[in-house]
């Protein structure tokens, strides 16, 4: 029996994007009926959907779908949360790590939730500074806790591939909201995302 790897995507989007990646094969002076590049308009047509699924979905609906109510105020972190993003000046990737923190105000959710919130964002055409906020606003707006913190660290492929050729560069961004506007709450945030604890 073959190997059939099911998947879904748009077919009208999925072949309007063969088209476009097919002309600019050719304009980039490649042949799209080369063996290799046959199938490859469609298979960029398809990652392509896949890397910028996050324009489908909701944020807030995927927290308040494990929102639970618990009495605790303590500070929740999860931190190296693996993110690809794909930066809208170039298209091309940003890839690095996501640290996030809330301090529950009567909800908590679930924590994988956390980790999906950060790829909602994160697929889709992006920049840094932007997704840092996405990320708190959209944790603010389901769980209104005491206050939210995102601290992201990446490496940009726009930097990396191409201008400045700088490959060790690291871009960090950081949103505070509530109480780790706070200078105490903010550096205990800190510390504890530098620490290796486990």
């Amino acid at each position: 029996m073959a190997y059939k790897k099911t998947e879904q995507y748009d077919d009208q989007v999925t072949n309007g994007l063969i088209v476009t990646y097919t002309q600019s094969l050719s304009l980039l002076g490649e042949d799209p009926q080369r063996e290799g590049l046959q199938k490859t308009p469609e298979r960029v047509a398809k990652a392509m959907q896949y890397l910028t699924q996050g324009y489908q979905q909701d944020a807030v609906a995927i927290l308040n779908s494990a929102r639970f109510e618990e009495d605790v105020s303590e500070m929740v972190i999860v931190k190296d949360i693996e993110l690809y993003s794909l930066c809208e000046h170039h298209m091309l990737p940003f890839v690095g790590k996501a640290h996030v923190a809330y301090i529950p105000n009567g909800y908590i959710t679930g924590l994988s939730k956390i980790a999906r919130v950060v790829d909602v964002f994160a697929r889709r055409l992006q920049v840094q500074e932007r997704l840092t906020q996405q990320v708190l606003d959209s944790i603010q707006t389901a769980l209104k806790p005491l206050g939210v913190a995102v601290v992201i660290e990446a490496k940009h492929f726009c930097m990396m591939m191409r201008g400045v050729s700088k490959q060790n560069s690291v871009t960090t961004t950081s949103a505070f909201s509530g109480e780790f506007r706070n200078e105490t709450t903010r550096s205990e945030f800190l510390r504890l995302i530098a620490s290796d604890l486990v």
